[in-house]
């Protein structure tokens, strides 16, 4: 259609250009069809140059083309020439100005164009007045649009469209039920702009309002149109009544269109329904007949499991299929996607989305940051973070938690005190994650004072800074202190969760404060209210470990109520390994061997401690298992930062770029410290002389 537009816009262009007419009707006609075209707003401003003589009506009519591709400061400049050139403010470019200045949320604008409508004697004209309306409106003013409504001698339906729009985008819901019922007092019949404004209003707190809301719709009929019914499956579904956004989904039989199948599949995802929104998204494909979209896309791929890559990879491959493979909302979907799966081979399909973007936002550099964090990949998220400063990408909450995390992973303290400075700059110092990741890091990095500041400064509205500062101080075991700060929390009423137990019973841990610890498992449920989960039982399996109290860690994993998982089993082996208990680290081992057979590190537990106990042949036994199980002692791995930049290496590595000059320093060094030791011979011989 849009290629049709062009070729007989380009026509009428050549007939103009050959015929040499000076009349600017068939001219502002060309203008108007090339603004509409995908040659867009550079074809219309080339032809308004050609017009010998343009009037009002062409200077309308490209100021339309700029606010209609967006381009909204130059759509000011123009206006501006406009008036320079004498062309008096008419509806036209006052309604065109007041939409850019709403599209663009520059209020200080529409009040400069509101006293050129008191200038031009245009202020009671009820088109400008409903534009200045919806101006104030998308603004945020709602007051300032509320004035201008009352002020209106004449109203029409647009105008009070307006007003209810604002109502509801402000969150004064109310307000706008209280404006429909008046709109209905006064006879104005609601359209489809009315009922789609106030639809957008309704969560699950409000079921009743909607349903009458509903019943409203019910009466003004079929007249109301697809919008409408659209519109309320996505109410509904917020609402929790997803069953009746079904029912309506199934009424509006062939007339759906791609935002009938979208809002449907996006009223299952919304309420976790993975399984289904997938079964719906296949019906989609087959029997819709549509296109799908952006919206499609991006809701599907927010279901795709976790433990599974294989309907990622399908969707990604239906994204390329239909050409949106560097749309941004979708590339950002398929990123967060693939950094939500374990592997580190996924961050590596999730760093081709992200190259293959032509147009990387924030949420594109976010969310790889997050990803290579979430990974353990704290290296790469460093460096990646490093670019995104580079690029002077806007840094969030999210980027700076992470990249936090990651010098907290590296124990790289001066590139997190650089970050620090950055976050104060930014104004994200009091907010919950960010302060959380920076009591996080300075806790790991045993500079409690600069972690208890970062504590000062945080919103303690909330659980999370303190939560991090509890577990900031039971790393170091200061379980007094974590006790303190638990008792505050109480006293202040800041809600507790289960995290903030998991931080108070490891701190007793830590301090070999077994009673108290116990009692703290004991007194969770009945009387704080928190169910106990996986992770405190591990605390308590820890608690008793360390005390050397192995068989009340044994009896508390045969009380829990569900099968425990390697986490449990791998703190009582470890425990069972600190007391030398063999008997039992053979019965923790049997049963890790079973839910974990590709976990190195039992294999490794159990041949250390046969080796202790020089049980040679049984530690043979357990290598050879390794061996036939293609496994391998994974090396650790040491780091260094030097002037910013992170170095890492494990034993007698030889991959670093500097290389030879490092393990000539080395052979320096062991040199010095033969002679130092020599020398200290020496001295001890002359000392028996």
């Amino acid at each position: 259609m849009r290629r049709r537009l062009t070729i007989a816009a380009a026509k009428s262009h050549a007939t103009l250009l050959k015929s040499c007419i000076i009349s600017p009707t068939r001219w502002n006609q060309l203008l108007t069809a090339y603004s509409l075209s995908p040659l867009g707003l550079a074809a219309a401003r080339r032809v308004f140059d050609e017009i010998p003589r343009p009037d009002a009506a062409s200077w309308n009519s490209l100021l339309t083309a700029h606010v209609s591709a967006g381009a909204h400061p130059a759509a000011w400049c123009l206006l501006r020439a406009m008036h320079a050139q004498g062309v008096a403010a008419n509806t036209f470019a006052l309604g065109s100005s007041l939409r850019s200045a709403a599209a663009a949320r520059c209020p200080a604008l529409g009040a400069q164009l509101q006293s050129l409508a008191f200038k031009s004697g245009l202020a009671d004209n009820v088109f400008a007045a409903s534009a200045l309306l919806h101006m104030y409106a998308k603004c945020g003013r709602v007051r300032d649009a509320r004035r201008v409504f009352d002020g209106m001698p004449e109203r029409n339906t647009v105008s009070w469209n307006a007003l209810i729009a604002g109502y509801v985008e402000s969150g004064k819901v109310l307000q706008a039920l209280e404006l429909f019922i008046n709109m209905e007092t006064e006879r104005l019949v609601p359209d489809e702009a009315t009922f789609a404004a106030l639809l957008t209003a309704f969560d699950d707190s409000n079921y009743f309002l909607m349903h009458q809301l509903h019943g409203k719709i019910v009466k003004y009929g079929s007249a109301l149109g697809l919008t409408v019914s659209n519109a309320a499956i996505t109410a509904y579904s917020q609402c929790g009544a997803l069953a009746e956004s079904r029912r309506i989904f199934d009424q509006i039989g062939d007339s759906r269109d791609l935002i009938s199948w979208n809002a449907m599949l996006g009223a299952y995802t919304y309420h976790g329904m993975d399984y289904d929104a997938m079964g719906f998204f296949v019906r989609m494909i087959r029997e819709s007949g549509v296109q799908l979209d952006m919206y499609s896309f991006t809701s599907i791929i927010s279901t795709c499991p976790e433990h599974d890559d294989h309907q990622g990879r399908a969707i990604h491959g239906l994204v390329i299929k239909n050409g949106l493979e560097g749309a941004t909302p979708v590339c950002n979907a398929l990123i967060a996607m693939y950094t939500r799966i374990s592997g580190n081979c996924m961050m590596e399909d999730a760093c081709k989305c992200f190259d293959s973007l032509l147009i990387k936002d924030t949420v594109s550099w976010n969310s790889m940051l997050t990803g290579y964090s979430q990974h353990n990949l704290s290296a790469d998220a460093l460096r990646f973070f490093r670019c995104m400063q580079s690029a002077n990408i806007r840094c969030d909450e999210y980027a700076f938690s992470a990249a936090l995390r990651s010098c907290s992973e590296l124990a790289v303290l001066q590139l997190g005190r650089q970050i620090h400075g950055s976050i104060i700059h930014s104004g994200f110092a009091s907010n919950n994650f960010v302060s959380s990741s920076l009591i996080f890091m300075y806790s790991k990095s045993g500079i409690l004072d600069d972690a208890k500041k970062s504590f000062e400064e945080a919103d303690k509205g909330s659980s999370v800074p303190w939560n991090s500062m509890i577990f900031g101080y039971a790393q170091h075991g200061h379980a007094h202190i974590v006790h303190s700060l638990f008792n505050e929390m109480v006293e202040l009423k800041v809600p507790l969760d289960h995290v903030t137990f998991v931080g108070l019973i490891t701190s007793c841990s830590h301090a070999g404060l077994v009673d108290e610890g116990s009692e703290i498992l004991n007194a969770m449920e009945t009387r704080y209210g928190i169910p106990l989960r996986m992770e405190h039982y591990a605390c308590g399996v820890d608690l008793y470990g360390r005390a050397g109290q192995l068989e009340k860690a044994k009896e508390l994993i045969d009380s829990m109520p569900f099968e425990p998982d390697a986490m449990v089993w791998m703190t009582l082996l470890g425990a069972c390994r600190i007391h030398g208990n063999m008997e039992l680290a053979s019965e923790v081992a049997s049963h890790l061997l079973v839910s974990e057979p590709k976990q190195h590190s039992t294999y490794i537990l159990l041949s250390s401690m046969y080796s202790g106990l020089g049980m040679w042949s049984d530690r043979a036994i357990v290598q050879r298992e390794m061996k036939n199980r293609g496994l391998s002692k994974v090396p650790g791995w040491s780091w260094i930062e030097v002037k910013n930049e992170v170095h890492s290496f494990n034993a007698e590595d030889r991959s670093h770029p500097r290389m030879d000059e490092i393990y000539e320093m080395l052979s320096l060094l062991l040199q010095v410290a033969k002679m130092c030791s020599s020398c200290e011979d020496e001295e001890t011989d002359g000392n028996f002389l």
